[in-house]
């Protein structure tokens, strides 16, 4: 998919979740989550994730740390990559999501899928479901948060797994929502409810997964009569940042490993400009025993932020230009569908 006249500035993030050289999220070091943060913030990141394993006691909660994190920040956005909700329900989620939208701003986005780690969830007291009773679960989650959102009059819900009795929504609107879905029926339910779609298990634009995956919420979406560009395509990148470059930056499986600044830049540009990439979410690979041969440099953090972002956002921006350049009307104002946004807004 190819950039269009009706530009969206693609979002780039930081995955705050551990490594295997680098404990982040952990209760161990909770300073350098945070600090890590801080400093995606400052240097002009659009987003930072937290992955949400409430049952893991070694990891900090996630919506605990995304209050402090947003309370440390003033620009970035940041949500639970993705929501566990099965250990959430629906209800309490709406609240926390709301309450972390009005005390920031507005810079929260939430991320939910239908629900995974089911023996660990249901130790920790969650109700075990079957898949089709997750998917259900998860459309009923999206509309819960949604109608508890905004400000209207009471709000009395009677689903399947959610019931609720003349509950006031709060006044703040309903946050983007992300979902990772993978299965048809939740890829249905991202279709017709979801702002973005997280894609599942760190395939990225080039996967077959992508390929097969994507028009079954492009059908969701037309069927409930939406544009389904309405619904960005969100991908975690893990890869290594390496001192020098590589003959080959894709594994015998095409799954992207890494390279050098300029192979990072040049990929990132074409999932862009030429595949329609919406948000791009990088988790280091900073382990070379994982990843042997690949020779990670050792600030990811700071080469991610300030060398590969600012040259895929300049080399997109410059991409986007020329396509104004190519439709603009020989005369008269810009109109407002072919205005270039500027790069880096994170609001959707």
């Amino acid at each position: 998919m190819a950039v269009t006249s009706r530009y969206r500035p693609p979002l780039f993030g930081y995955g705050l979740g551990s490594t295997s050289t680098t404990p982040r999220q952990r209760v161990s070091a909770a300073s350098a989550t945070v600090l890590s943060a801080v400093v995606a913030d400052a240097a002009g990141l659009d987003l930072v994730s937290l992955s949400d394993h409430p049952y893991r006691g070694e990891r900090l909660d996630a919506y605990a740390t995304l209050g402090v994190i947003l309370g440390r920040t003033e620009r970035v956005g940041a949500f639970a990559n993705v929501t566990n909700l099965p250990t959430r329900p629906a209800p309490i989620l709406a609240r926390t999501i709301a309450s972390l939208s009005a005390l920031s701003g507005g810079r929260v986005v939430l991320g939910i899928g239908a629900g995974g780690s089911w023996d660990h969830a249901a130790a920790f007291g969650a109700t075990r479901r079957t898949p089709g009773e997750a998917v259900r679960a998860m459309d009923e989650a999206i509309r819960v948060v949604r109608a508890l959102c905004g400000g209207d009059g009471p709000l009395t819900f009677r689903g399947e797994f959610y019931q609720l009795t003349d509950i006031d929504p709060a006044p703040v609107p309903a946050p983007p929502i992300w979902t990772g879905s993978v299965g048809p029926k939740s890829l249905e339910v991202t279709g017709r409810l979801a702002d973005g779609w997280i894609v599942p298990l760190a395939a990225d634009w080039r996967s077959s997964r992508y390929r097969e995956c994507r028009p079954l919420i492009d059908q969701a979406a037309a069927a409930a009569g939406r544009a389904p560009a309405e619904i960005i395509d969100v991908y975690n990148v893990p890869g290594a940042i390496t001192d020098r470059h590589l003959a080959s930056t894709r594994d015998e499986a095409d799954r992207w490993i890494g390279g050098s600044i300029g192979q990072w830049v040049t990929e990132l540009t074409e999932a862009v400009v030429d595949h329609g990439a919406g948000a791009i979410m990088f988790h280091p690979a900073d382990d070379p025993k994982l990843h042997p041969g690949l020779w990670p440099c050792g600030n990811a953090l700071e080469l991610w932020s300030e060398e590969i972002v600012p040259a895929v956002r300049e080399a997109v921006g410059k991409a986007q230009n020329r396509v104004l350049q190519d439709t603009s009307p020989p005369a008269g104002p810009q109109s407002s569908d072919t205005k270039l946004l500027d790069s880096g807004a994170w609001n959707i």
